[in-house]
């Protein structure tokens, strides 16, 4: 290997942002404590947590908006732990668009490289690749007020790659937007990074904003990150009870461990995830809704091949309430031999067709053992 394929290789597996032992205090209020992530070139990553977990602080103190009390962040080599936002290589979109209402669109885009020095005809012909990237072409010569959210925040957006960043802030970007406008713009502005090959960083508190738009997702509660993942693995492998229950819907039921691979629910055994609790100890049992399967006639599609093997963990139960959710119905089951057992299930309107479904009817459900995780109780939420 040639010393330059070596440098080449060891750039690649260089961080581009690393942030490393970061604490940050206001006062006596610790909002960040001692966080520690490595984001990679190119990466779009997503601060997802519930409001005042320290999501935007972070942000904040990657800008250098916000410096940290401790530690330290490294941008593509060079250390700017106390640097000032303008000597920091990012652009940034907020949730307020702050654009400039006293500007046109082409001026407020231009703004940033006019501070910058670059010539006019440079930047008229940056401002035009940029509304036409945006999607907006014959909007510059409008003021904010004329344009929709939608359309002022994709102008904010193109102010702030304006000057090819090496790193894009979006800070709660999507959530003044009606439903619609945020679905749709979501995957304008992840089309749009993957276009640029940008790092960007978003921060949020909406589940599924996160988990669409996010190569990874760093989850935050309180100030510490809880785990860091892919979206897969933040919504299948949860690490914590905090995350199992912020991201999606997730059954939690009181239980007491039967060995590291067992677990007691009222009266009646399970298996589950293997686990690390002794016999005996009080724990929370946890599943998602879509994981649990109903047995019996119509249960299986059409053509469905047939199971020889005996299902374990399997329960009687009755529907005791139904919600129709558009593609699928959200159920609630009770079962009686596990001592009142009360679960919330998933099932699609195809089973629901097929299997004749609704409140009073009894039914089999299996409680699949590699989908059944175990959480400590004192971390129950």
């Amino acid at each position: 290997m040639t010393d330059s394929t070596t440098r080449d290789a060891a750039q690649q597996d260089q961080s581009f942002l690393t942030i490393e032992g970061l604490w940050k205090a206001f006062g006596n209020f610790v909002a960040l404590k001692d966080i520690s992530l490595e984001i990679q070139q190119g990466e779009f990553i997503c601060f997802l947590g519930p409001s005042g977990c320290g999501k935007t602080t972070l942000l904040r103190a990657i800008a250098g908006l916000d410096i940290q009390s401790r530690g330290s962040v490294a941008q593509d080599g060079k250390d700017i732990s106390s640097l000032p936002p303008a000597e920091r290589d990012f652009g940034i979109v907020f949730q307020s668009y702050a654009l400039f209402p006293n500007l046109t669109i082409e001026k407020n885009i231009a703004f940033g490289l006019e501070n910058i020095g670059m010539p006019k005809d440079a930047i008229a012909a940056r401002v035009a690749e940029l509304l036409e990237l945006v999607g907006l072409p014959e909007q510059g010569k409008k003021y904010p007020a004329q344009l929709s959210g939608g359309q002022q925040q994709r102008i904010a957006l193109a102010r702030a790659i304006a000057s090819k960043p090496g790193l894009l802030l979006l800070d709660e970007p999507l959530s003044a937007l009606d439903a619609k406008v945020r679905v749709s713009l979501r995957h304008e502005i992840k089309e749009l990074q993957r276009k640029l090959g940008v790092t960007t960083i978003m921060v949020t508190h909406d589940q599924e904003e996160g988990l669409a738009m996010g190569d990874r997702i760093v989850v935050m509660n309180h100030g510490v990150v809880e785990q860091i993942g892919t979206p897969t693995e933040i919504y299948r492998d949860p690490e914590s009870l905090f995350v199992a229950d912020f991201i999606g819907e997730m059954n939690q039921v009181k239980a007491s461990s039967t060995g590291n691979d067992g677990v007691m629910i009222g009266k009646t055994s399970f298996k589950c995830i293997a686990h690390n609790f002794p016999s005996g100890t009080a724990v929370i049992a946890a599943i998602r809704p879509e994981d649990i399967i109903p047995h019996g006639e119509g249960a299986r599609s059409p053509g469905a091949i047939d199971v020889v093997e005996t299902p374990e963990n399997m329960i009687d139960v009755e529907i005791v309430d139904m919600e129709f959710l558009g593609s699928f119905w959200r159920a609630e089951l009770s079962g009686a031999q596990s001592d009142g057992l009360t679960l919330v299930v998933n099932f699609s309107v195809n089973a629901i067709r097929r299997m004749e479904l609704g409140v009073g009817k009894k039914l089999s459900i299996e409680i699949p053992l590699d989908r059944l995780k175990v959480f400590p109780l004192d971390n129950a939420t």
